[in-house]
């Protein structure tokens, strides 16, 4: 493959990833069995505020990306796509894709959306455009505290549950199911979609700790 190929490649596995994990989150609104954690929030802020669920998240995004500059992280091209496209394409996918009626459909969509959101997670993440926001926090955290990145994702992760139940965010039998599958799918995900070196040398679009890739956008 052509250094322009594997750009061309790492490209489309970034934003086809993006998008389709926008898409997945969407099942799970449409599940009413439980959201992921940092979307509990955000469908709870969208309740209070009146704003569409695509448009919290990506404000939130955001404001998790400033938190960035005291921690010294630095953003690549990955993290700001990835602010700006999962929220768009979680409300496009909202807006045709009806609340699931009945347990078999709520089911059925919460195993899609958990699925689907593993194979999102493994495409963008291998893209290798650097991590998400939310990711960029919890190492950026964990360097400067000292503490363990589980006690640091852990703690974050307790904290945007919590606040978002309160708001009246969703969670249930969907939201431990995704906690103790993403991992599992997300490894799996990563080595289908790998990116082979760039032949010639690397292509560097970002930088950051490759340790900084490690789920949740």
């Amino acid at each position: 493959m052509s250094r322009r190929g594997h750009l061309t490649r790492r490209l489309v596995q970034l934003y086809g990833g993006l998008a389709l994990y926008g898409a997945s989150s969407a099942l799970l609104v449409r599940s009413g069995l439980g959201l992921e954690p940092w979307n509990v929030l955000h469908q709870g802020l969208a309740e209070r505020t009146g704003l569409s669920m695509g448009l919290v998240l990506t404000v939130v995004g955001a404001a998790v990306l400033l938190l960035w500059i005291p921690l010294r992280q630095r953003p690549g091209l990955g993290t700001v796509s990835n602010v700006l496209v999962i929220g768009a394409a979680m409300d496009a996918t909202l807006a045709v894709v009806p609340d699931a009626h009945g347990l078999p459909p709520r089911i059925a969509f919460t195993v899609a959306g958990i699925v689907l959101n593993g194979a999102a997670t493994g495409l963008y993440i291998a893209a290798r455009f650097g991590p998400g926001p939310r990711d960029g926090l919890m190492t950026g955290l964990h360097l400067r505290t000292g503490l363990s990145v589980r006690l640091v994702r852990t703690a974050i992760e307790i904290t945007v549950v919590a606040t978002g139940f309160v708001l009246g965010g969703t969670v249930g039998v969907g939201t431990l199911l995704y906690a103790v599958s993403i991992g599992p799918l997300a490894q799996v995900f990563l080595r289908a979609f790998a990116v082979p070196s760039s032949p010639g040398g690397s292509t560097v679009v970002a930088t950051g700790r490759p340790r900084g890739a490690i789920l949740r956008r």
